[in-house]
């Protein structure tokens, strides 16, 4: 399964080395003002490979503004379309709103990042284990990617049946960490799943309601939602590794792993609200806390990247059965590359959309 899965063997690669693919699509994407010849010539390279119906809707955000550019392959031709305001599955972009929840909760003294889970929860964790709400949000809790008692009965919907009372038996009976807390960075779709289920206890309502009333209403993302209903008419159809559609997924009792579905309209808000330094809260999140190795630091949510060009960026992806998806902010140069695709994370060749995200970051930052 690689739904959330952070490629971090690939990333030195996938920075300054790139793979040559065999030409799959005969055409380079229409000329277009909203990127550069450059900027159009690396869209095709790493795009090309896919297969008919592939979509991919691009922001670029500089000196404060975003554009926009798509692309979609239909009969083996690369054609510009618009489609900044289609929904996408964002896979483990959710983090970090999950992790800007907890940065809510902070701000409002209602938790603090050291403070354990257990007094949070009613019911005892097993062998009273000692976790932090910061080292769910840093990967550093110990817990493994997923609990041990998850059975996948179906693996083009692999969360659905995983419900609260399975997290509940496996907090307090099943549950075998990997490390110490605190101690090492593992990286746990079950931890940020336990923390979006935390913030819904302390908050007493939904995870829904808590990004729509917390984060989305106050940063304009209205077409933003973990109700996939809602925004139906504007779903990419999720495409499996060898182009076909496949089912959307349903995260259950973890949706604050993996849940929400976005469009790169939306998440261009979020990340200007990045870019506002005055912004308290969401620099909570951009805090570096743990040291992971030379090339990474771990923010809470953000995973902090040490480019080869000295910069730092602030880095999620995501990845489900249909989607792959990559965004990428420069605090210092105030800029920002967002990627949804309806690409699987299965696909043989889905490294290129962190691949694509990573070198239009560095045509922004030259």
């Amino acid at each position: 399964m690689k739904s959330g899965i952070i490629f971090f063997f690939l990333f030195l690669s996938i920075i300054n080395t790139y793979s040559q693919e065999r030409n799959a699509v005969n055409a380079q994407a229409v000329p277009s003002n909203k990127v550069s010849l450059r900027q159009s010539k690396i869209i095709h390279e790493k795009v090309k490979v896919f297969s008919d119906n592939t979509q991919l809707s691009i922001a670029l955000i500089r000196n404060g503004k975003p554009v926009f550019y798509g692309v979609r392959i239909q009969n083996d031709s690369l054609q510009s379309i618009d489609n900044h305001l289609n929904i996408f599955e964002i896979g483990s972009i959710t983090k970090v709103f999950t992790a800007t929840l907890l940065a809510q909760l902070v701000a409002e003294n209602k938790v603090k990042l050291d403070d354990p889970i257990n007094g949070y929860l009613d019911m005892l964790l097993k062998d009273n284990i000692q976790i932090t709400f910061g080292q769910l949000a840093t990967h550093t809790s110990g817990l493994p990617r997923l609990p041990q008692n998850m059975i996948i009965t179906d693996p083009l919907n692999p969360y659905k049946e995983y419900n609260e009372a399975n997290l509940r038996q496996y907090l307090s009976d099943k549950m075998k960490l990997l490390s110490n807390p605190g101690e090492k960075y593992e990286y746990s779709n079950l931890g940020a799943g336990l923390l979006g289920y935390l913030a819904e206890k302390i908050e007493k309502t939904s995870y829904e309601k808590l990004l729509q009333e917390k984060i989305l209403k106050k940063y304009g993302m209205s077409s933003t939602t973990t109700n996939r209903q809602l925004v139906a008419d504007r779903l990419v159809k999720g495409r499996d590794m060898k182009g076909a559609e496949t089912p959307n997924w349903d995260f259950s009792v973890l949706k604050g792993c993996g849940s929400i579905l976005s469009c790169t309209g939306d998440l261009s808000r979020f990340a200007l609200a990045q870019l506002d330094e005055s912004n308290k809260e969401l620099a909570i999140t951009r805090t570096k806390t743990f040291d992971i190795n030379k090339s990474m630091d771990m923010a809470l949510g953000w995973h902090i990247i040490k480019a080869d060009t000295g910069a730092e960026w602030m880095f999620h992806n995501g990845g489900t059965g249909g989607y792959t998806s990559s965004m990428v902010i420069d605090m210092k140069k105030k800029t920002g590359a967002i990627i949804l695709s309806n690409v699987s994370a299965f696909h043989k060749n889905m490294g290129n959309i962190d691949a694509l995200c990573f070198e239009l970051m560095k045509q922004l930052n030259p």
